[in-house]
């Protein structure tokens, strides 16, 4: 068998790789070719989609390119789908496709050949206008189906050929060409060509004609211009057209009045449009027009034209001053735009003409003026020579008269050979300051000065007008605050007369000031304390420094108010001391006392005192104290800070005339008490009296024992009426404790706390009752008690336990024994222990816990009187 299958693979292998046929194999993963695929209706929606790999014969491999080898539109190369209807022209078509380069498949290719049948597209009518100057006869066939293929020919329907596209542009009047359109026959599909016919129908435009503009002088040509004819300014138009305009009236009207539309509207370009309508049954030219230009300009009147330069200088600014002018119209408004502006200029050393360009706007037109015209101080005249606008096109002579301004470069002021002079002054005070300067011209000056010595500004400024080498200014008080010798010295002066510019110079001119001193204001102090209304008021002033006598000027406001007072005293240590009368203090409330001027009185120098001020008050007397009498009980141990009225403002003493308080914790008696108040500003009040009682009651007292039977359920109220109060007494169930209601059920050995309530004072006894409660006292032929039979502690809450309900009361020294029916020990209980639980807690032998359900055996045993045991028997069901 090995031998057999050996033999078989090297056949195979001689097949594939040696045999003749092989190529032919590998071919078939591009599929086999397809050499008679027909389209003859092209226009059928179907070959808008024709996918060619399904086309392809034997088994291609899918995934491999396209190619056309026409060239032409229509073919997706990734896709192989074809759109037959996007190739324009009938014939046979080539598309090759070429399988993905996979083992055995290496520049393998499949060819599709489609013949497309001829088509001729659907002939219809158009209708264009004869100024497109020519049309494209393609453009005539129906557009709703598909076009037709373009490798036809034209011709006239008498059979002459047809140049597409045809010219149209020279017909002159409404005419309609009829055409046939051919094309070859495809013989796969049919052996006859293909034809249609077209019709193009040819509309005329109308002619709106070629304008004639006019150029004229509105200010001085227009008088043969009153009934301008429109119709004239255009050649060549068709009749009956319509202008539209300014000045036209109505659809017939051309004729327009310039010199009105001039007075009325004023200078400028304006455009009169006639438009020439096509004929009713034309609606493919469109209308047409053609526009007039009418430029009208006006003669500019300068009259009253006025030049401003800018600006007058100072000669210390000739070297880096610049200048501009600015012309501004008069009466007769000047047009916005561009002009060119002549001028000259005249002055010391100069005389120049010149011309610059620039814009009137709003009225105004600036330019520059070269800095090289004013370099000397002395009066420039600049004068406009004329003014011409740039896009003026010279059909207007303008008004113009030349205009002129003056441009002043201003001499320094010098204050050469001056000096300062002036009087002493206070300090504080204004000092005159003379100067004589007798090289100095006669007008109005700034100066700025500097102040050094015992006082120092720098930078200061003032004016002064000189006139014959004399002047004087003001040196502020508030530059001479120190007393001593001031210094003051002019570094600069400005000249002011002229409103601009202002020419300034240096200057080192010097003067001394004597300054007398002043009183130190800023040092002052009044104090005033906080008083009682009639107490005397005492002020104190401090911060006098060295003065040794003075005059003080003081008001009072607010609550007390007063005119302008004066006092003067000799001062110790910087400070004196003066009692404000009492009758300009007549009021309580918050007065404040301003202190106005201070005056030294050896050398009569003062100073106005600035907020040297203090507040105080003049506190009222509070009334005496509306009291009432009080009654307080003994058990409360009430003290002086239960008093009414209360509050750290009220003091209590013993007596009226006492002047030592009594302290909060004084314990209270029963005798009379005197409270004063105390305002927070310390002012006491006459006392008040005060009556105090305190009342004490006594304890409760029983009248018998506290023993009661529990199973009569005795309460508080049986507790109360075995007391000598049984109706006042309150019982608590500790000292301090909780008070305890009538109807509360008394506990056994429980210990309760009686106080007795005084029905008058409503004062419970300082003192209490201890009484210890015993519920065990019980007649037993008066009482019974049930033994139940059974129990089921299932632990449902009902029933659970084995316990014979009130034998406690009845027999305190009880004893319960239960057995089960082997005799075996399972509980023993007594008074501490009453409830069996259904569990076994006896060492009896038996497994300890949960007792099994059955009949068991009680022994009750009831240890008083001699009464023999009781015994019976119990079921216990789970």
């Amino acid at each position: 068998m090995a031998k057999n299958y050996i033999s078989y693979l090297y056949f195979v292998l001689f097949f594939i790789f040696f045999n003749p046929f092989s190529s032919k194999l590998a071919a078939q993963c591009a599929g086999n070719d397809n050499t008679n695929e027909l389209i003859c209706d092209v226009t059928n929606p179907i070959y808008q989609s024709v996918n060619l790999f399904s086309l392809l014969g034997g088994s291609p491999v899918p995934g491999g390119t396209w190619t056309d080898n026409n060239n032409l539109r229509g073919l997706d190369t990734s896709t192989g789908v074809l759109n037959a209807q996007l190739i324009r022209a009938g014939g046979t078509y080539k598309y090759t496709y070429t399988a993905p380069a996979t083992s055995g498949c290496t520049d393998n290719k499949a060819v599709i050949t489609i013949t497309i049948g001829a088509y001729v597209g659907v002939g219809s009518q158009v209708t264009v206008c004869n100024e497109d100057e020519s049309f494209n006869l393609f453009t005539a066939f129906d557009s709703k189906v598909m076009g037709p293929h373009t490798n036809g020919r034209f011709t006239y329907i008498t059979g002459e050929p047809a140049e597409n596209p045809i010219k149209i542009g020279a017909i002159k009047n409404k005419t309609t060409l009829r055409f046939v359109y051919t094309v070859p026959a495809v013989l796969a599909c049919s052996p006859d060509e293909k034809s249609t016919n077209l019709e193009v129908t040819v509309l005329i435009a109308p002619k709106e004609g070629k304008p004639e503009n006019l150029l004229l002088c509105g200010t001085t040509d227009l008088d043969a211009y009153t009934d301008l004819n429109l119709n004239d300014q255009l050649t060549d138009e068709d009749p009956g057209g319509t202008w539209t305009g300014i000045g036209i009236t109505s659809p017939t009207d051309h004729n327009i009045n310039l010199q009105e539309l001039f007075d009325t509207n004023g200078p400028g370009e304006y455009a009169y449009t006639y438009k020439v309508l096509a004929i009713p049954d034309n609606n493919i030219c469109p209308d047409k027009e053609s526009t007039v230009k009418i430029t009208l300009e006006k003669r500019l009147d300068f009259t009253g034209a006025k030049i401003v330069v800018n600006k007058d200088i100072c000669e210390s600014e000739i070297a880096t001053a610049t200048y501009s002018a600015k012309i501004t119209q008069g009466p007769d408004a000047i047009p916005n735009g561009e002009y060119k502006v002549s001028y000259t200029v005249v002055g010391p050393g100069i005389s120049v003409s010149n011309a610059k360009t620039a814009n009137f706007v709003d009225g105004e037109l600036n330019f520059p003026i070269q800095t090289a015209y004013f370099n000397q101080v002395g009066k420039y005249n600049i004068t406009v020579t004329n003014i011409v606008s740039t896009s003026s096109k010279g059909k207007c002579v303008n008004i113009f008269s030349p205009f002129s301004t003056i441009l002043t470069i201003y001499p320094l002021p010098r204050l050469t050979n001056a000096s300062l002079t002036a009087l002493p002054v206070c300090q504080n005070d204004d000092a005159v300051i003379q100067v004589t300067a007798p090289n100095l011209l006669d007008g109005n000056y700034r100066i700025s000065y500097n102040v050094n010595g015992d006082n120092l500004a720098l930078g200061e400024t003032a004016e002064m007008l000189a006139a014959g080498g004399k002047a004087s200014f003001i040196v502020p008080g508030n530059l001479s605050t120190r007393s001593g010798l001031s210094v003051i010295t002019i570094y600069s002066i400005t000249n002011i007369t002229n409103p601009t510019p202002q020419c300034s110079n240096t200057a080192n001119v010097a003067g001394n000031l004597n300054i007398n001193p002043l009183p130190n204001a800023l040092t002052v102090i009044a104090k005033v304390n906080d008083y009682c209304l009639n107490a005397p008021v005492s002020v104190t002033v401090s911060g006098l420094g060295s003065l040794t006598n003075a005059s003080i000027s003081y008001t009072l406001s607010e609550s007390n108010s007063s005119s302008v007072q004066t006092i003067t005293k000799a001062i110790t240590n910087g400070k004196l001391d003066f009692i404000i009368p009492a009758e300009l203090l007549l009021n309580t409330g918050a007065t404040k006392i301003t202190l106005l001027n201070l005056t030294n009185t050896v050398t009569n120098c003062d100073v106005d005192l600035i907020n040297v001020t203090d507040d105080f008050i003049i506190n009222p007397i509070p009334p005496a104290p509306i009291v009432l009498d009080q009654n307080f009980c003994k058990v409360d141990e009430a003290v002086i800070a239960n008093l009414e009225p209360k509050g750290t403002q009220y003091k209590w003493y013993n007596s009226a005339t006492a002047t030592t308080p009594l302290a909060a914790d004084y314990v209270l008696k029963t005798e009379d008490y005197f409270v004063r108040e105390t305002s927070l500003a310390g002012c006491v009040s006459e006392p008040a009296k005060v009556t105090v009682v305190i009342y004490d009651t006594p304890a409760p007292e029983m009248n018998e024992t506290a023993d009661f039977c529990g199973l009569a359920n005795p309460k508080i109220s049986d507790l109360s009426n075995k007391t000598n109060v049984p109706t006042t007494v309150a019982w608590y169930d500790a000292v301090g404790g909780n008070l305890l209601p009538s109807t509360t059920i008394l506990v056994h050995n429980a210990t309760y706390y009686g106080y007795d309530l005084n029905e008058v004072t409503r004062c419970l006894s300082e003192n209490y009752k201890e009484v210890k409660v015993s519920l065990q006292d019980c007649e037993v032929a008066q009482y019974d008690f049930f033994i139940p039979d059974g129990f089921s502690p299932n632990g449902d809450g009902v029933n659970d336990s084995f316990v014979i309900k009130d034998i406690e009361f009845l027999y305190p020294n009880y004893t319960l024994e239960i057995y089960n029916r082997y005799g075996n020990g399972m509980y023993k209980g007594d008074n501490s222990k009453p409830a069996w639980d259904g569990k076994n807690y006896e060492k009896s032998g038996i497994a300890a816990g949960i007792a099994p359900n059955g009949v068991y055996f009680y022994v009750l045993h009831f240890n008083k009187d001699n009464k023999p045991p009781k015994q019976g028997r119990l079921y216990l069901n789970r």
